[in-house]
């Protein structure tokens, strides 16, 4: 199983970006745990300073903006 965090203190690009991964986890199939992150600190210890940020499997995949659909497919996989 996949483990997802959404780094964000829930703006609308946090939400969207929350959204966005769920239906492509969704789409493919995957077995994933998504998980909002909205904690200020814990969201700085990822080293994030622009939200929303995704983090998968402890790694820190993005930061700053809604990643595009092709991105979030590439970073899961069935």
């Amino acid at each position: 199983m996949i483990n997802i965090k959404i780094l964000g203190t829930g703006c609308a690009s946090c939400k969207s970006t929350q959204r966005l991964v769920e239906e492509v986890v969704a789409a493919k199939g995957v077995q994933a745990q998504v998980e909002k992150v909205e904690d200020i600190p814990s969201i700085m210890q990822y080293g994030v300073m622009r939200t929303p940020g995704v983090v998968i499997d402890g790694k820190v995949v993005h930061a700053g903006g809604v990643p595009s659909r092709a991105m979030v497919e590439s970073w899961i996989s069935a």
